[in-house]
């Protein structure tokens, strides 16, 4: 299988053996290590799911051109959002730095009128 379709849950559950689940699908596991995989199945939910989806596919070869572009467009809107979260942060920031600066100074300024009427 192309790598690209391997990625497909690549950091997700860490249960899941990606190339066993697409020599699952493709009819490539022996009779008992199917038999192995059927159990897995049973007992992780994602896994049940993700063999349910994956075998709707009527061309199994369409599997490796959607993962890439799956894995695409993820990385796109990470990226977007990675970048509108640390745009927001800097635009923050010389606010909260101005904010803190006059702080200090009315806090100072205070102080000396208060030291003054009481000498």
């Amino acid at each position: 299988m192309a790598d690209d379709l391997l990625n497909i849950l690549s950091n997700s559950n860490k249960d899941i053996d990606n190339q066993k689940l697409m020599n699952y699908l493709s009819d490539q596991l022996s009779a008992e290590e199917k038999h192995e995989f059927e159990k897995e199945l049973l007992n992780s939910e994602m896994m049940n799911d993700a063999v349910e989806g994956l075998e709707k596919f009527q061309n199994k070869k369409n599997i490796s051109a959607l993962a890439a572009k799956l894995n695409q467009d993820l990385q796109k809107q990470l990226e977007k959002k990675s970048y509108k979260k640390q745009k927001h942060q800097f635009k923050e920031m010389p606010w909260m730095y101005f904010a803190i600066i006059l702080i200090l100074i009315i806090v100072i300024i205070s102080f000396f009128i208060i030291a003054g009427y009481l000498k």
